[in-house]
């Protein structure tokens, strides 16, 4: 902190403002250090303090794509909602593939530095290495989203022939009606393998597909569709897939689905695709939208940085910020569509030596790639669609996460608030 006592008096009350990013006199100064101390303690001003003075370069700028005032449904609000992984608790199985007690966590403390510079590992702040069992945390990361203007969470739900996996988090938060937070479901439905540690070839539960374990799976999915905190759609359930391309017969499986909920006096469903693995109109499949899902397929490969510190590194590594802008350039399709964008990419903690990082993340830079989403969703969605997700809420193995961290503190939370206001403004 001592740099901030250097030079005259106004010197140092212009610096500490730009720290905290306040303007108006002694009063707002006093207001923001106060809301930076209750939600992040002393450690967190001394966080912006750093990074404020550290900051060496201005803040890339993002191309917009939409004008400010482009607005198809004046007063209808964003709902912004973050893509959200159970693997925090340990589970049997877990435990017999990895080891005891293995959970998300396992692999991002053992994280190293590929190059130099390179963050790693990453460090949870507020929450610490939290155990989702526990429903003060579960409580803590609702309470946290909705303070920066997060709608909802997306829980990822894992199926196999009828086996789930790491479903405790979302069965409590059913079962006991707590946090009073929305949220909704998307099915990984891909095959459980040995991804992270380079055996892919190997699965460890896969996919067993029929009528039955469709109608199998969308009746386990039930208790969470009637949960009046699900996030609807016009009053329909939003359902997500994330490889509609591995359905044998996508069609058959949302006729069957869209069947058993009016059976059961669910109603209809919204069923909605994730667009990186699919190509075309979703409703062809009996879908009624499509989700972007970054960064897969379109991010731009760039140069690793040298020195090398691991010398067994042979990954990728992709500007972040060509990556987002070539997101905001897609054109908008004819169907349905919510677009997503993410804060950072790394992961290292899943493959130290072949990991795909995404270089020149800032939360300024993701906070800009929000507005314009927020302001393209304005201009081509109404009413109960208008909805953003973010990739994501909590994967920390692959560096992607707005949860509060060691080196950034609320920074992705903050940008986020950020972005919605200047997004939504006129």
């Amino acid at each position: 902190m001592a740099r901030l006592h250097k030079g005259s008096p106004m010197s140092v009350w212009r610096r500490i403002g730009g720290v905290l990013a306040v303007s108006g006199g002694l009063g707002a100064l006093l207001a923001n250090i106060w809301t930076v101390w209750r939600r992040e303690g002393w450690a967190g001003i001394s966080r912006r303090t750093r990074r404020h003075l550290s900051a060496g370069k201005p803040v890339p700028k993002l191309r917009m794509t939409v004008e400010p005032g482009d607005d198809r449904d004046p007063g209808q609000p964003i709902r912004l909602i973050a893509f959200y992984l159970p693997q925090y608790h340990p589970i049997p199985e877990n435990d017999a593939w990895w080891g005891k007690g293995f959970t998300e966590w396992t692999n991002v403390t053992r994280a190293r530095p590929n190059f130099a510079g390179h963050a790693q590992p990453h460090f949870p702040a507020d929450l610490g290495y939290y155990d989702l069992r526990v429903p003060e945390t579960r409580a803590a990361q609702a309470a946290l989203a909705h303070e920066y203007g997060i709608h909802g969470f997306c829980y990822y739900a894992y199926w196999f022939g009828g086996k789930r996996l790491l479903n405790r988090p979302l069965d409590e938060v059913i079962a006991t009606g707590e946090p009073d937070f929305p949220f909704c479901v998307c099915w990984a439905n891909e095959n459980w393998t040995r991804n992270w540690d380079g055996q892919s070839s190997r699965v460890l539960l896969a996919q067993q597909h029929s009528d039955q374990d469709d109608k199998a799976f969308i009746a386990s999915l039930f208790p969470a569709l009637r949960d009046r905190r699900y996030i609807r759609i016009n009053g329909r359930p939003l359902l997500l897939v994330y490889r509609l391309n591995l359905l044998p017969d996508a069609s058959r499986t949302a006729h069957i689905w869209r069947e058993a909920c009016r059976e059961a006096g669910i109603g209809e469903l919204y069923l909605a695709a994730v667009d990186s693995f699919l190509h075309g109109d979703p409703r062809q499949y009996g879908f009624d939208a499509g989700v972007e899902f970054p960064p897969h397929g379109m991010g731009v490969v760039t140069g690793t940085p040298q020195p090398l510190l691991n010398q067994r590194f042979r990954g990728l590594c992709y500007s972040y910020l060509a990556t987002a802008q070539r997101y905001l350039d897609k054109p908008w399709p004819a169907h349905p569509w919510f677009r997503c964008v993410m804060p950072a990419w790394d992961n290292t903690a899943r493959r130290q030596d072949s990991a795909q990082i995404f270089l020149g993340s800032r939360p300024e830079l993701y906070g800009q790639w929000l507005e314009n989403v927020i302001r393209q969703t304005r201009a081509h969605n109404t009413g109960d669609e208008r909805i953003v997700f973010v990739n994501a809420w909590n994967e920390w193995a692959e560096g992607n996460h707005l949860e509060p961290d060691q080196q950034h503190g609320h920074a992705w939370l903050q940008a986020t608030a950020d972005a919605l206001v200047a997004g939504s403004r006129c």
